[in-house]
């Protein structure tokens, strides 16, 4: 069963066509890796996978709702109920504790409960740092607090923009055995790179070139 469907989604800037014509579906617990050159098209279709933008043409499915008909109220609901966001640059509110800025999502969503805040750390190994300051731990570390803050919700899409981007070797990989742990869970996780190392652990890659897709690189078939 499918989570998501873009179905032949444009989206232009004037005379500029970021995406033209995209269709994609994505399995509930699939591992999709986006990839393509600056330019491509790869933070266009984010932004609108991710609600925070919608398309000029086209439908965009997800969980059964067609958000690109939604109103900006429900687009924040969506969001916020729905997608696990992962930033390659965190933001993290710099004067919070890493617990803090996870019970921040929780205050948004629903109730904040340090218990369930603390879980959420220890499950990437952060719950001895649940009281420092982002100024207080290292990128890998602040990293692992935003996909912390990205799991408290329950979401059903984890949706990551260069999560390793920022990272350097050793903490790429604790963040990508955290993903492959969440993949072996069951969740269902887009994840946009320039890294064909990364992009090699999804079970398909989306390779966009000017705004279209090139073409599909589906590793599960390859077994």
């Amino acid at each position: 069963m499918n989570l998501l469907e873009l179905r032949n989604i444009s989206k232009n800037y004037g005379n500029l066509w970021a995406l033209k014509d995209v269709s994609l579906s994505v399995a509930k617990g699939e591992w999709l890796a986006i990839m393509g050159p600056s330019g491509s098209g790869k933070t266009t279709m984010m932004n609108i996978i991710g609600c925070m933008d919608r398309p000029s043409a086209g439908e965009v499915i997800l969980d059964s709702v067609d958000i690109a008909r939604e109103s900006e109220r429900n687009l924040t609901v969506i969001r916020r109920d729905k997608i696990g966001l992962v930033f390659q640059q965190f933001h993290l509110v710099k004067y919070l504790t890493a617990l803090e800025n996870v019970m921040v999502a929780q205050y948004y969503h629903s109730l904040p409960d340090e218990k369930e805040a603390l879980e959420a750390l220890d499950r990437v190994g952060l719950a001895d740092r649940a009281k420092h300051l982002p100024s207080q731990l290292s990128g890998g570390e602040q990293q692992r607090v935003c996909i912390a803050r990205a799991l408290i919700n329950y979401p059903a899409l984890i949706l990551a923009d260069e999560p390793t981007g920022n990272l350097d070797e050793a903490n790429e990989g604790i963040v990508m055995e955290i993903f492959r742990q969440l993949h072996r869970e069951g969740s269902t996780l887009i994840v946009v790179t320039h890294d064909p190392e990364v992009a090699e652990e999804a079970g398909r890659t989306v390779v966009l070139e000017h705004g279209k897709v090139a073409r599909i690189e589906d590793r599960e078939k390859m077994k």
